[in-house]
């Protein structure tokens, strides 16, 4: 998930009122029936899918999501790097709040260093940092209302070999793993990333079936779509290719490929 920076319900503690009902209904509808179509691995994923937007700069109000036509976001359950103050990151309750309201979804996701930047990779911190790691998105994801069984995705921003996974990475997802269970674990990554993680077994399935919990992103991935993966990062906001302004920021476009993609209020 690139820092040029979700079926949503907020977690309750008391009985569901009618509103809160109805709240979640919408939510729901915003993909219910619309996509999840499968995709070949060699043919990108259809333009006419439901989308989610990913961003990391500033909170868009949900009326300029809902009017761009997107049916949610991906938002941050991490901090931002030293030296950086991304205002979307983590993400809030009262931000979730008014997501849920105006029938988006929210889906988390975890991203703290980056390559390059002022914090190291996430992937490169071994067992005990996936471990770290682990406690601090299942703590900003709950603080914000997302759901108990809902997935976190944790990001691979990086071009890695088999090698890299096998000896650097998947000791972090298996730190991670250790904290939130394989079920609540999600991967970002290219085609290979996401592969990789579904054959070792560190990232769970969604309900929706022949899918799991992998977000692929277009780069590193040639062309070709994980036809398991639930969502497909198709447009990457960089400052050679801008994605589309939404709120007055740039945003990545995610076509949502399963019904079940992670979304907050099919897993309270």
């Amino acid at each position: 998930m690139h820092d040029s920076s979700a079926t949503a319900s907020v977690r309750l503690s008391r009985p569901v009122s009618r509103r809160d009902a109805l709240r979640s209904a919408a939510a729901l509808s915003a993909l219910a029936g619309l996509g999840a179509a499968s995709v070949s691995a060699a043919t990108p994923a259809a333009a006419a899918a439901p989308t989610l937007i990913d961003f990391a700069m500033h909170q868009i109000p949900a009326q300029d999501i809902r009017a761009a036509g997107h049916s949610g976001v991906v938002n941050y359950v991490s901090l931002s790097r030293p030296g950086s103050s991304f205002g979307a990151k983590p993400i809030t309750r009262p931000y979730a709040e008014s997501l849920t309201a105006a029938g988006l979804v929210i889906v988390s996701n975890y991203q703290y260093g980056k390559p390059g930047g002022s914090a190291p990779s996430d992937f490169t911190r071994g067992f005990n940092g996936g471990v770290a790691d682990a406690h601090t998105a299942w703590q900003l994801h709950t603080a914000a209302g997302g759901g108990q069984s809902a997935p976190i995705f944790f990001t691979v921003d990086d071009d890695i070999n088999r090698d890299t996974w096998n000896n650097v990475a998947l000791q972090w997802f298996r730190g991670i793993n250790s904290v939130l269970g394989v079920q609540r674990t999600g991967v970002y990554g290219g085609i290979n990333v996401c592969q990789w993680a579904a054959a070792d077994g560190v990232i769970g399935n969604s309900r929706t079936a022949g899918h799991r919990w992998a977000w692929q992103t277009r780069s590193w991935s040639h062309g070709q779509v994980d036809p398991a993966a639930v969502l497909y990062q198709r447009i990457v906001s960089t400052a050679s290719t801008p994605g589309p302004i939404v709120g007055g920021q740039e945003v990545d476009v995610n076509d949502v490929l399963a019904q079940d993609c992670g979304q907050w209020n099919l897993h309270p």
